[in-house]
């Protein structure tokens, strides 16, 4: 095989996530990092927090890897959905911190396993609840893209800002006027119809 190994390349493609998740916080009020901007609540510390608890989980217990980092959110008292905003006492740091401290463990079971080692899920179905880690990794590269695109939407609710990453927006070239007619001209055609 050339080029990189399976692992790394996996790797990678989760890391690229994680980072354009994070970037979608830059330069933005504790209030706009938290405010909800659907009608399901999804707000971008949220986003955060929730895939902290998810790597957490998946690369921690799945593997009997606990990582030992405290998730009240996922406690059977819990209030539902209570991993997926930050409450006035959880400050943007300490999300941050725990998303940075959620990576590190991931990593570190990433760096540690083959690809074929084998781990449980106890909250998936009994038939598929064994695992491995190149499965977990699939999902969470899969998960972690699916919730960086909530957060490209949330963010161009914000303040308009998009992008795939600081380095390379990936978007049609057009200044503000140019998105207002190109809109526009969506807008017409969806009518139409």
């Amino acid at each position: 095989m050339t080029g990189p190994d399976p692992k790394a390349h996996l790797h990678r493609y989760l890391q690229t996530a994680r980072d354009a998740l994070l970037w979608k916080l830059d330069g933005l009020s504790e209030y706009d990092a938290r405010r909800p901007l659907t009608p399901t609540g999804t707000n971008l510390l949220g986003l955060v927090k929730h895939l902290a608890g998810v790597e957490l989980g998946y690369f921690g217990d799945t593997f009997d890897r606990p990582s030992g980092i405290p998730l009240p959110w996922y406690d059977d008292d819990a209030e539902p959905n209570a991993d997926m905003w930050a409450t006035p006492d959880e400050s943007r740091e300490f999300v941050l911190d725990l998303y940075h401290r959620a990576r590190t463990h991931a990593d570190a079971t990433i760096e540690a396993l083959p690809l074929d080692a084998v781990g449980h899920v106890p909250h998936w179905p009994a038939e598929r609840s064994e695992v491995t880690l190149h499965q977990i990794l699939v999902h969470m590269i899969a998960e972690s893209h699916r919730h960086a695109g909530h957060a490209d939407i949330v963010r161009e609710l914000v303040d308009g800002e998009v992008g795939l990453r600081v380095d390379n927006d990936n978007m049609a070239p057009g200044d503000a006027r140019w998105w207002a007619d190109y809109r526009e001209r969506l807008e017409r055609a969806a009518r139409a119809v």
